[in-house]
Protein backbone atom coordinates (compact mmCIF):
# COMPACT_ATOMS: atom_id res chain seq x y z
CA UNK A 1 0.00 0.00 0.00
CA UNK A 2 1.23 3.25 -0.94
CA UNK A 3 0.39 7.34 -1.00
CA UNK A 4 1.37 9.91 -3.03
CA UNK A 5 0.95 13.14 -0.13
CA UNK A 6 0.31 16.16 -1.71
CA UNK A 7 0.72 19.43 -0.37
CA UNK A 8 -0.09 23.21 -2.31
CA UNK A 9 3.46 24.98 -2.22
CA UNK A 10 1.64 27.60 -2.92
CA UNK A 11 -0.39 27.44 0.17
CA UNK A 12 1.28 27.10 3.66
CA UNK A 13 -1.62 25.88 5.67
CA UNK A 14 -1.79 22.78 3.16
CA UNK A 15 1.82 22.33 4.15
CA UNK A 16 0.82 22.19 7.77
CA UNK A 17 -1.35 19.71 7.85
CA UNK A 18 0.96 17.56 6.36
CA UNK A 19 1.85 16.09 9.28
CA UNK A 20 -1.48 15.19 10.39
CA UNK A 21 -2.32 13.61 7.42
CA UNK A 22 0.76 11.45 7.25
CA UNK A 23 -0.72 10.24 10.84
CA UNK A 24 -4.21 10.02 9.43
CA UNK A 25 -2.18 7.46 7.08
CA UNK A 26 -0.24 5.93 9.20
CA UNK A 27 -4.01 5.48 11.66
CA UNK A 28 -5.95 4.28 9.18
CA UNK A 29 -4.14 2.06 6.30
CA UNK A 30 -3.83 -1.14 6.06
CA UNK A 31 -0.43 -1.66 7.09
CA UNK A 32 1.95 -0.46 9.80
CA UNK A 33 3.94 2.07 8.29
CA UNK A 34 2.61 2.62 4.40
CA UNK A 35 5.00 3.94 1.68
CA UNK A 36 4.23 7.63 1.43
CA UNK A 37 6.19 10.04 -1.07
CA UNK A 38 5.58 13.40 -0.22
CA UNK A 39 4.78 16.10 -3.17
CA UNK A 40 5.21 20.14 -2.74
CA UNK A 41 2.61 20.52 -6.17
CA UNK A 42 2.47 23.72 -8.20
CA UNK A 43 6.34 23.86 -8.31
CA UNK A 44 5.60 26.31 -11.76
CA UNK A 45 4.27 29.05 -9.68
CA UNK A 46 7.69 30.00 -8.61
CA UNK A 47 6.84 33.77 -7.70
CA UNK A 48 3.77 32.24 -5.58
CA UNK A 49 5.53 29.87 -3.39
CA UNK A 50 5.00 30.41 0.20
CA UNK A 51 6.93 26.99 1.42
CA UNK A 52 10.63 26.70 0.49
CA UNK A 53 12.54 23.94 -0.37
CA UNK A 54 14.23 23.02 2.36
CA UNK A 55 11.33 23.21 4.98
CA UNK A 56 9.52 20.78 3.00
CA UNK A 57 13.01 18.59 2.60
CA UNK A 58 13.50 18.86 6.15
CA UNK A 59 10.08 17.62 7.06
CA UNK A 60 10.40 14.66 4.47
CA UNK A 61 13.77 13.58 6.04
CA UNK A 62 12.29 13.41 9.95
CA UNK A 63 9.31 10.65 8.57
CA UNK A 64 12.59 9.31 6.12
CA UNK A 65 10.55 9.15 2.99
CA UNK A 66 11.55 10.66 -0.35
CA UNK A 67 10.06 14.32 -1.30
CA UNK A 68 9.71 15.97 -5.08
CA UNK A 69 8.59 19.34 -5.79
CA UNK A 70 6.10 18.54 -8.78
CA UNK A 71 3.65 20.49 -11.12
CA UNK A 72 0.54 18.97 -12.51
CA UNK A 73 0.60 21.78 -14.93
CA UNK A 74 3.43 20.87 -16.63
CA UNK A 75 4.14 17.18 -15.94
CA UNK A 76 7.34 18.64 -13.89
CA UNK A 77 8.65 15.42 -11.53
CA UNK A 78 5.46 13.77 -11.39
CA UNK A 79 6.77 10.52 -13.53
CA UNK A 80 9.84 10.66 -10.46
CA UNK A 81 7.07 10.87 -7.61
CA UNK A 82 5.45 7.66 -9.05
CA UNK A 83 8.05 5.67 -9.86
CA UNK A 84 9.46 6.51 -6.70
CA UNK A 85 6.12 5.49 -4.63
CA UNK A 86 6.23 2.07 -7.03
CA UNK A 87 9.61 0.91 -6.76
CA UNK A 88 8.92 0.97 -2.66
CA UNK A 89 5.27 -0.74 -2.75
CA UNK A 90 7.21 -3.20 -4.94
CA UNK A 91 10.11 -3.83 -2.96
CA UNK A 92 7.88 -4.69 -0.22
CA UNK A 93 5.86 -6.80 -2.27
CA UNK A 94 9.28 -8.59 -3.19
CA UNK A 95 9.63 -8.96 0.76
CA UNK A 96 6.03 -10.31 1.34
CA UNK A 97 5.26 -12.52 -1.41
CA UNK A 98 5.66 -16.72 -0.62
CA UNK A 99 8.56 -17.17 -2.91
CA UNK A 100 7.89 -20.77 -2.65
CA UNK A 101 6.39 -21.69 -6.38
CA UNK A 102 8.97 -20.01 -7.95
CA UNK A 103 11.46 -22.38 -9.91
CA UNK A 104 14.71 -23.05 -8.77
CA UNK A 105 17.03 -21.36 -11.52
CA UNK A 106 14.91 -18.49 -12.34
CA UNK A 107 15.78 -15.12 -13.38
CA UNK A 108 14.11 -13.04 -12.75
CA UNK A 109 13.86 -8.84 -13.59
CA UNK A 110 15.30 -7.85 -10.66
CA UNK A 111 18.55 -9.80 -11.20
CA UNK A 112 17.51 -12.46 -8.59
CA UNK A 113 17.95 -16.19 -9.80
CA UNK A 114 17.20 -18.56 -6.95
CA UNK A 115 14.28 -18.74 -4.17
CA UNK A 116 17.38 -18.99 -2.04
CA UNK A 117 18.36 -15.45 -2.20
CA UNK A 118 15.35 -14.22 -1.87
CA UNK A 119 14.37 -15.97 1.00
CA UNK A 120 17.64 -14.22 3.16
CA UNK A 121 16.15 -10.89 1.18
CA UNK A 122 13.06 -11.64 3.01
CA UNK A 123 15.09 -12.37 6.20
CA UNK A 124 17.02 -9.43 6.59
CA UNK A 125 13.94 -6.77 5.70
CA UNK A 126 10.86 -8.12 7.35
CA UNK A 127 7.43 -7.92 5.48
CA UNK A 128 5.69 -4.64 6.77
CA UNK A 129 2.34 -5.70 5.41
Amino acid sequence: MGFLLLFDLTNEQSFLNVRNWISQLQMHAYCENPDIVLCGNKSDLEDQRMVKEEEAKELAEKYGIPYFETSAANGNNVSKAIETLLDLIMKRMERCVDKSWIPEGVVRSNGHSSTEQLNEEQEKGKCGC
